[in-house]
């Protein structure tokens, strides 16, 4: 026996055998290979994690002139812009931007001079059609100063069938707009498209009309008794609009929107009264003259522009 032996004997493992012991006496552990194996499955999860969130929280925003084209012959698009909402989303902090814009607003619109801001869809959809959003793009850029590209054109006829896709909406009033006195109004698709289009006032109560209905679609397609209803309402929208929108935008735009909605909500505002001046055309029109002094910061606080 060695010394070390002789004056360091083995001390006895007195401690009770536990079921971890058996388990791990009786199950041996991996070969290296299938370790790394194991380590090397999770990279692609992590790859796709990054890969997505990137996709969905990137901070490049879409800037989206929404135009609402009322009354248009049948089979075409050949109408005003009665509505006009000027919409950036913001996926990285889940934002949305919208600012409307009076249809009475007058402004020059390239190759026709001065007219209603409303009337630049209608001249390049009877120029040639599909151009009318081009056009109302181009109008909105040079004269409002925002770099807005992208469209999505809702033909307001179609759109009732889409709010009776969905069962109806409710509108909550807090005070007494337009025709409407304060309460909770539950629509069809008529009356919704009514309330919209209401002209019992100004252009101003019309404006503000259509931004609680949109924060109202957007609370219904939320609602979970309402999602059965979702899949028919997309394809009657589907069949109401067109958008030059890439399919590829679609989802990190839906998401930031269903955010904005839970969350933060719109940020939704429109060209104050006191930014436009009432004045008649020498034909006798009714229309509004724009502030840009009053305007032009509103813009820029909204749309980060310097």
């Amino acid at each position: 026996m060695s010394y070390y032996n002789e004056h360091n004997p083995p001390v006895e493992d007195t401690r009770p055998i536990t079921t971890r012991d058996l388990v791990a006496e009786t199950q041996p552990s991996p070969p290296p290979r299938l370790r790394r194996q194991a380590r090397g499955c999770s990279r692609p999860l992590v790859w796709l994690a990054v890969v997505l969130a990137a996709y969905f929280f990137a901070p490049f925003n879409s800037t989206i002139l929404v135009l609402g084209i009322d009354r248009a012959p049948e089979g075409t698009a050949l109408g005003r812009s009665d509505t006009i909402i000027l919409t950036e989303v913001q996926p990285l902090s889940g934002s949305v931007e919208m600012l409307s814009i009076p249809r009475d607003l007058w402004v020059p619109i390239p190759g026709y001079g001065e007219s209603r801001i409303n009337a630049a869809h209608a001249f390049g959809e009877g120029a040639q059609a599909g151009s009318g959003p081009m056009l109302a793009l181009q109008t909105v850029r040079e004269n409002f100063g925002v770099n807005v590209n992208l469209y999505l054109r809702i033909r307001l006829e179609g759109f009732a069938s889409v709010i009776d896709s969905l069962g109806g909406v409710q509108i909550i009033l807090p005070a007494a707009t337009g025709a409407y006195t304060a309460g909770t109004y539950e629509m069809n698709g008529e009356q919704a498209l009514a309330f919209v289009r209401d002209r019992t006032s100004d252009d101003f109560f019309r404006m503000q009309h259509g931004q609680i209905f949109i924060v109202a679609m957007g609370k219904k397609v939320l609602n979970p008794l309402s999602w059965l209803r979702v899949p028919g309402a997309m394809i009657a929208l589907v069949q109401a609009m067109d958008t030059n929108v890439p399919v590829w935008d679609f989802p990190r735009i839906g998401v930031a929107v269903l955010r904005a909605i839970v969350f933060s909500g719109f940020d939704t505002r429109s060209i104050p009264r006191e930014a436009t001046t009432s004045w008649v055309t020498e034909n006798g029109a009714q229309v509004l003259l724009p502030n840009w002094d009053l305007i032009g910061p509103l813009v820029r606080e909204m749309f980060g522009l310097f």
